[in-house]
C-alpha cells in the first residue's frame, strides 16, 4: 500500500533548490564584479600607458598612478568581499541555514556525547 510523503519531504526539496539556485546567483554575482574590477583595472593601464606615450605625464607618475589604483581596488574588493559574505550570513540565517560553526560545534557535542555512551556500554 503507497504511503502518503511526509510533508516534511516535500517541503524539504524545493527549499534545496531554492538554495542552490540562490548560491549560484550570488556566485556569479561575484565572479561578475571580480571580471569588472578586472576590466576597469585593464583599462586604467591603457589609458595611463596612452598617456605616457603621448607625453602628457612622466612614466614614473604613470606607474605610481596605476599602482595607487591597484591598491584602491584591493581595499575596494576586500570591502565588497566583506558585504557579501555579511549578505550571505543574513540571507542563510532568515532561511534558517546552520552556519559552519554552528554545524563545527554540533559536530564537537556529537564526538562528546558519542564518548560518553562507549563508556556507559563498557562492562565494568
Amino acid at each position: 500500500m503507497p504511503t502518503k510523503p511526509k510533508v516534511e519531504e516535500v517541503v524539504a526539496e524545493p527549499k534545496d533548490k531554492s538554495q542552490h539556485q540562490m548560491m549560484e546567483m550570488i556566485r556569479r554575482m561575484f565572479l561578475a564584479t571580480i571580471g569588472a574590477a578586472v576590466i576597469a583595472q585593464e583599462e586604467v593601464e591603457v589609458l595611463v600607458n596612452r598617456l605616457v606615450e603621448r607625453g602628457e605625464i612622466a612614466e614614473k607618475d604613470g606607474k605610481k598612478l596605476i599602482n595607487e589604483m591597484m591598491a584602491k581596488r584591493k581595499s575596494q574588493t576586500t570591502d565588497v568581499g566583506d558585504e557579501i559574505s555579511k549578505n550571505v550570513e543574513s540571507v542563510l540565517s532568515r532561511m534558517n541555514i546552520p552556519s559552519k560553526t554552528d554545524v563545527d560545534a554540533l559536530g564537537l557535542k556529537i564526538n562528546a556525547l558519542s564518548k560518553k555512551v562507549d563508556e556507559l556500554k563498557k562492562p565494568e
